[in-house]
Formats: C-alpha cells, structure tokens, sequence
C-alpha cells in the first residue's frame, strides 16, 4: 500500500469536530446534546441576504475574476470606510471563506521550513495550515489568569529565530474572547518593525466586541503598512459560515499580486457567495446591534455559570462568542468524550472543544476547554447545568 505523505500525517485532526462521532452515538441513544464545540451560531442570517440569493436568476454561473467580482471588492470597500479602514478594490483578493485567506497568506510570505510566532491558545486551524504551507509555527503562551492577554515582548523577542517571518494574531481572539487594545497592537507593531515581520491579523469577530470597548484594526498601525495583510470573513459576522466567503487584504503590492497567482490556480471564489457578501454589506445595523446584544446575554450566562462552579473559572471575554474555562479535571480530551459516552442529566449532555486542541506546545490546555456561547439563552443554561452536574460525577475530577 502507498505510504500516506509526511505532510498528511503531521496535519492535526480538528478539536471541534473530532469528537462527533461520540455525539452522533449520543444522539443515536436519544440524547439531546447542546452543541458548544463550535462557532456555528443559531442567530438567523440576514433576511435581505437571503432574499438576494433566492432571487438571483443568472442565466449561467460563470467564473468571476479570481481576485472576485469587482462589484463586490467596491462594496468591501464601502464596508471597510465604515469601520475606519481606507482600502481600494485592487488591496483585496476575494477567498473561499477565510480559511483560504489564510493559506494564501501563508504561502504568500513564507518559504517552507520558515516560521510564523502565534500567541496561544490560537484558532485550531492555523496549525493545519501551516503544515500545508510546510512553515513551522513558534507558540507563545498566553495565560487564562490574566485573560489571555498579549504575552510581554520580552516572549516575542526570545521567539524570533533567523528563520521567522510573521506573527499572527486574531482579534478578537479565537478560542479566548481576548480582544486586543490599541496599546497593545502598537507593541506589536514595533517588533514587526525592527524585524520587519509581515503581521497577519484574523479579524473575522471584529462587530463582537463588549462593555463599550472598540476593536482597532491592524490596517490603521502606522509605519508597517507593507508589512500588514488583514483577514476576514462574512461567516460570523452575519451568521453565514456556509456562503464561504472570506477576503485577504494587503497594501503591498507584491503580497496581493503573488497571491493573486494562487488565487488563479483555483480559478475563482463561489459566485454565489459573492452575491450574498456584496449584498450583506447592505444589512441594516439594527441587525448587528442586536446580534452583539444577544451576544452579552449569552456570555454573561456562561461566564458567570461556570464561576460559580466549584474549582472552576473563566475569563470574562472582550469579544467573539468564544470563553476559555478552567476546570478540575485530569484531562479534557477525556472529559470532552466522556461527557459524550458516558454522561447525561435528565437525557441531556454538552459538548465542548478540549483546549489542547488551540495549543501548539504538547501538554498545554490539558485542563481547560473552549465554550462556543453560540445558542439561545434557554439553552445555554440546560448546557451549563449539564456541564455542572457532569464535574460532580466525573471520575478524573481533580478536587
């Protein structure tokens, strides 16, 4: 039999969907399982998105540009002077959803064997990239105790290597809610000057931010304009993961041009994924204030659950829909399957991402797990007792 590649083998399975075989066979068995594991929010998509896509009558669904519909790029950039952020049309490449935004950046900036410095825990995926791309990511640990906050520079400083190249961040943070301050993205953006570093910036939960706090876009970072591509996505920010449509932006020329290239080797983004994103820059934002609304509700029911629970604690997130929680267990990957197989509370259980998942150095998370508060308020509450019931009784309960 041929042997799998090296590549292939080293590309990490998904911590947020790993474990659904275990809940398929709950469910098989009639349990109600509360989905937590995932940034699949429930909240209805736009109602004029979807008016448009039902009624779109193309005569032929032909290829767009590969850079995407020039239409739609015009649109982002009315979207992005909205939110402070001055683009043109030709800084952008339209991707299939922001995952391949990400690839392409990846590929883009990095040779193979180079390095990427990402604080973590980070978004599970940028690891499954990174070993597509063949580039090697340097972790730098950020702490729950002080929420996750940007690791001190001295942490950067000791990561850089001849061979690094970029630093990533997300913002707000996926899997933490950490929302970055100003002040801190300027520290980044010395260090990114001195070594002249590209910086990726995952800015897809940008309209969550909470308690009267502003997200600042790494766009706006003064003195690294070259250095800066921007990464974003409709999924979240309209509860619409499955139109996959996501957009990397760059004010260097050559960053967009050699992407560009990649961008024509997959010939184009999905067409009709273009026509919902242009049409989604049109949602009213009575719309989006009440998603962030909703959004509080249900962090706040979360957050203030599980400290209540003995031996437990989490952070209070500044944005996303995302919280990473303490527990007093042995090990999460345990847990997480455990709460699945062998658990339930009034023929109900939850399910949640093990954090080891969100790290890149071994034996880190083994404690904690990361909580998607992406369903209704009811529900919410059912999944929080379920999880608190589930600690009492769990056999690896570490107090």
């Amino acid at each position: 039999m041929p042997a799998i590649s090296q590549r292939g083998q080293a590309c990490p399975p998904s911590p947020i969907r790993k474990l659904v075989p275990f809940s398929d066979e709950a469910k098989k068995r009639g349990i109600k399982v509360f989905h937590l594991n995932i940034g699949q929010p429930d909240i209805e998509t736009p109602a004029n998105v979807l008016d448009k896509i039902r009624n779109t009558d193309l005569k032929v669904v032909e290829y767009s540009h590969s850079a995407g519909t020039l239409s739609y790029r015009k649109k982002l950039v009315e979207y992005y002077s909205r939110v402070g952020v001055t683009v043109s049309p030709d800084e952008m490449i339209v991707t299939t959803g922001g995952s391949e935004g990400i690839l392409f950046a990846m590929i883009t900036c990095l040779n193979p064997g180079e390095e990427i410095i990402i604080p973590e825990p980070f978004y599970a995926n940028y690891n499954g990239f990174a070993v597509a791309a063949g580039i090697v990511v340097r972790p730098i640990e950020s702490f729950i105790d002080n929420g996750f906050a940007l690791p001190p520079i001295s942490a950067f400083e000791k990561a850089i290597t001849p061979k690094t190249k970029a630093i990533m961040i997300c913002n707000p943070n996926n899997p933490t809610g950490y929302l970055y301050s100003k002040e801190e993205l300027e520290l980044l953006r010395d260090i990114v000057k001195k070594h002249d570093l590209y910086l990726f910036s995952d800015e897809v939960y940008r309209e969550f931010c909470y308690d009267g706090k502003k997200h600042f876009s790494v766009m706006n970072l003064e003195g690294i304009e070259q250095n800066v591509v921007l990464l974003d996505s409709i999924s979240k920010r309209y509860s619409a993961c499955g139109v996959r449509i996501g957009v990397m932006i760059s004010k260097n020329k050559a960053v967009i041009a050699t992407a560009l290239k990649f961008a024509q080797a997959r010939l184009s983004p999905p067409t009709f994924g273009q026509i919902a994103g242009e049409e989604a820059v049109n949602t009213p934002e009575s719309y989006l204030k009440g998603v962030l609304e909703e959004y509080v509700r249900r962090r706040d029911i979360v957050v203030e659950s599980i400290n209540r629970m003995e031996g437990c604690f989490c952070p209070n997130p500044g944005g996303a829909f995302y919280a990473v929680a303490r527990l007093p267990i042995d090990d999460c990957d345990i847990f997480c399957q455990w709460l699945l197989e062998n658990f339930s509370y009034q023929g109900q259980t939850v399910m949640l991402a093990p954090a080891t998942g969100f790290y890149a150095t071994p034996g880190q998370g083994k404690n904690e797990v990361r909580i998607s508060y992406v369903l209704k308020v009811d529900d919410l509450k059912k999944a929080m007792k379920c999880l608190e019931e589930g600690l009492k009784v769990y056999p690896g309960r570490t107090l």
